[in-house]
C-alpha cells in the first residue's frame, strides 16, 4: 500500500476583500499618528482592518 499524505489547505497570499470590494470597510481607529503637521491640527487616521485602506478625518 502507498503512504498517505495529509491534507494541506493553500495559503492565501493576499488579504481578504471580499466586503471591501463593494465599499464596506471595517474602520479603525489608527492611533500612531494625531496630529498632521502641514494642517496644523489634529487628525484622526481610521484603516481597514481587512484591506489596509486608509482614511484621514480632521477635527
Amino acid at each position: 500500500m502507498a503512504d498517505i499524505l495529509p491534507f494541506k489547505r493553500p495559503v492565501k497570499k493576499a488579504p481578504r476583500r471580499g466586503m471591501c470590494q463593494h465599499g464596506f470597510h471595517k474602520w479603525t481607529i489608527c492611533k500612531a499618528k494625531q496630529f498632521d503637521v502641514k494642517q496644523g491640527r489634529l487628525v484622526t487616521v481610521y484603516r481597514c482592518e481587512r484591506c489596509g485602506k486608509q482614511k484621514v478625518e480632521a477635527h
